[in-house]
């Protein structure tokens, strides 16, 4: 927890500085490192209780908007979700406990989505639940054939 000093002096000078402390030359390039990580865990790594999670978020965002890979961060921001909520893959039935799982890690994913893609990841939550995927299946990554599938890059 940063106790408030996330807030303190040039905090988009200090991500990008702690991303480059740490070998990359952007956020995005640091977190696609890290694929599975949560945003709490990539602010962990790169602050000493100064960066926030939502801090990494909004520099990827504006990363993403820059670079016209929004769809692919939004991806990639499932693919965290999921890791963080359902570490065992999709279950093979959706019961009343799973089912709370993973209506908890789409909706997760939903307060990391940009605006410009809200209607989109409301059908792709949709999708999963109305038609789930493999049981045990569990991206790895942005470019997981499944997730391309149903969130296809957009952007030109």
């Amino acid at each position: 927890m940063s106790n408030g000093r996330a807030w303190q002096g040039d905090v988009k000078a200090r991500l990008y500085e702690r991303a480059r402390a740490c070998g990359y030359n952007s956020l995005t390039a640091f977190a696609e490192a890290r694929p599975t990580a949560s945003l709490v865990a990539l602010a962990e790594e790169l602050g000493q209780g100064d960066i926030a999670a939502v801090q990494v978020f909004s520099g990827l965002v504006a990363e993403a908007e820059r670079s016209r890979r929004v769809t692919r961060l939004v991806r990639g921001q499932l693919v965290r979700e999921l890791s963080q909520h359902l570490p065992l893959g999709w279950p093979p039935v959706l019961d009343g406990e799973t089912r709370f799982d993973v209506a908890h890690a789409l909706a997760r994913w939903g307060t990391y989505t940009p605006d410009t893609h809200q209607e989109r990841v409301s059908r792709v939550g949709d999708a999963l639940m109305n038609t789930p995927p493999p049981p045990g299946w569990r991206p790895l990554g942005p470019d997981d054939p499944l997730l391309l599938t149903l969130l296809p890059d957009e952007e030109t």
